[in-house]
């Protein structure tokens, strides 16, 4: 069966391609120009990268595994964006609202519906 799936969804997971995007080059910059230390932080964002590229392809696709994957990537953005403003990046709180935004919409019923959840 055939389910329109909700604007919100589809813009989430155009962004989500664009993070993966960023995440990845960032993780392949990190290996490259950081030697060592490099190594850790920039797995890290490489495996970050493909987490989102996997996200908005559940996203896309209704899967419901997609659904807690989001939430997960964006309580781990939140985190993240608190640990940043503490160290003095202000502009951290953008993302913390974005992150906040999108777990609001995904309890929406109609979000939780489409995901059968």
């Amino acid at each position: 069966m055939y389910k329109q799936r909700p604007m919100g969804v589809t813009i989430i997971a155009l962004l989500a391609i664009l993070g993966g995007i960023a995440f990845l080059g960032s993780g392949l910059a990190t290996l490259i120009f950081i030697p060592l230390m490099g190594i850790f932080i920039g797995s890290g964002l490489f495996i970050l990268g493909l987490a989102y590229f996997l996200m908005a392809y559940g996203l896309w696709n209704a899967k419901n595994w997609a659904w807690t994957l989001t939430l997960v990537l964006s309580g781990i953005g939140i985190i993240v964006g608190i640990g940043s403003i503490i160290v003095g990046n202000l502009g951290s709180i953008f993302h913390i609202v974005i992150n906040a935004i999108v777990i609001y919409y995904l309890y929406r019923p109609n979000v939780k519906a489409f995901f059968n959840k």
